[in-house]
């Protein structure tokens, strides 16, 4: 399995890193870690789909962000010892992950310091898929935003079909359910996703990605 976050990185930090991580699996459903858990470790994903959720002042749980192969999540708990989770993250298939303990990595960096560029790297995609959600959300119209978020889904689900409701497109775009449905349905007449019950199949990923640019 390789990271893209990782690519770049020295080849021996990289195995040094993998070299103190767990292999952890998890069922289709599974807590990895609750919202405000002790943050213990990082996870690099090796495969299945993880879905991170907070819950709303109304006592909604709303999806956030999926992650997938590739990806990877909890960096806190390299970053702050004694720190909180900030989601709960829970497994959307069977999934597995190589996880790293904050203990381990920093007895590792006592004799590989360079292994810190790895959690830099992570922390630093981090920052920027923030950073453009905020920009988003002040000046990309809601229309946008889901075509995006669905553009997005149908890369993290190689077959690009995405099993997820409307209302976890809708938390995920940052808009309504009804706004959701309804350029769902615009682009199924368009030809470029095709709808069925919980899930959105991306059929033409390049009209898609061109009406991600602006409001169609």
């Amino acid at each position: 399995m390789e990271w893209p976050l990782l690519v770049d990185l020295p080849a021996e930090d990289v195995r040094e890193l993998l070299a103190i991580a767990r292999r952890r699996t998890f069922s289709k459903g599974e807590v990895v870690f609750h919202r405000d858990d002790l943050a213990e470790s990082l996870h690099l994903i090796v495969k299945g789909r993880f879905g991170a959720r907070v819950q709303t002042p109304l006592g909604d749980n709303v999806l956030l962000d999926v992650l997938g192969p590739g990806s990877a999540f909890g960096e806190l708990a390299l970053l702050l010892p004694g720190a909180r989770r900030s989601a709960t993250v829970s497994a959307l298939e069977d999934g597995e992950t190589r996880s790293v303990y904050g203990d381990d990595f920093a007895l590792l960096q006592r004799s590989h310091p360079g292994v810190k560029d790895v959690l830099l790297r992570i922390l630093a995609e981090q920052l920027r898929r923030a950073s453009d959600r905020i920009v988003e959300a002040h000046y990309v119209d809601a229309e946008t935003r889901v075509r995006r978020r669905v553009a997005e889904l149908a890369k993290t689900y190689p077959s690009g079909v995405v099993p997820l409701t409307q209302e976890d497109l809708a938390a995920m775009a940052g808009t309504s359910r009804a706004t959701v449905n309804r350029v769902l349905r615009d682009e199924e007449k368009r030809g470029s996703v095709a709808l069925q019950r919980g899930r959105t199949t991306v059929v033409d990923p390049e009209q898609l990605d061109r009406r991600c640019r602006w409001s169609a």
